[in-house]
């Protein structure tokens, strides 16, 4: 989806969003999703502003997932040692 197609989509979610925050609960697990979101509104789209800036960001994900995955993997390595070699390899 191109800029041109994403600015409605996302004017009229913003819309919904500020809308909806003032009707839901304010301790409710949607006002603090919503919440989180209209506070960062700017930082959500500045993709359209910017042709440098992508809206996926999954090439930085699977460059960090061996890092992620082996974290995890070396909390069984058995000891510190262990770990260390693994990692190495």
């Amino acid at each position: 989806m191109g800029n041109a197609e994403a600015l409605p989509v996302l004017e009229s979610l913003g819309r919904w969003m500020k809308e909806t925050y003032l009707k839901v609960l304010t301790k409710s697990a949607i006002a603090k999703a919503l919440g989180y979101s209209i506070a960062r509104w700017p930082e959500l789209t500045l993709y359209t502003t910017d042709g440098k800036l992508n809206i996926d960001n999954n090439p930085v994900e699977n460059s960090i997932r061996p890092v992620a995955i082996g974290r995890k993997n070396y909390l069984f390595a058995g000891s510190h040692e262990a770990a260390k070699r693994s990692a190495i390899l």
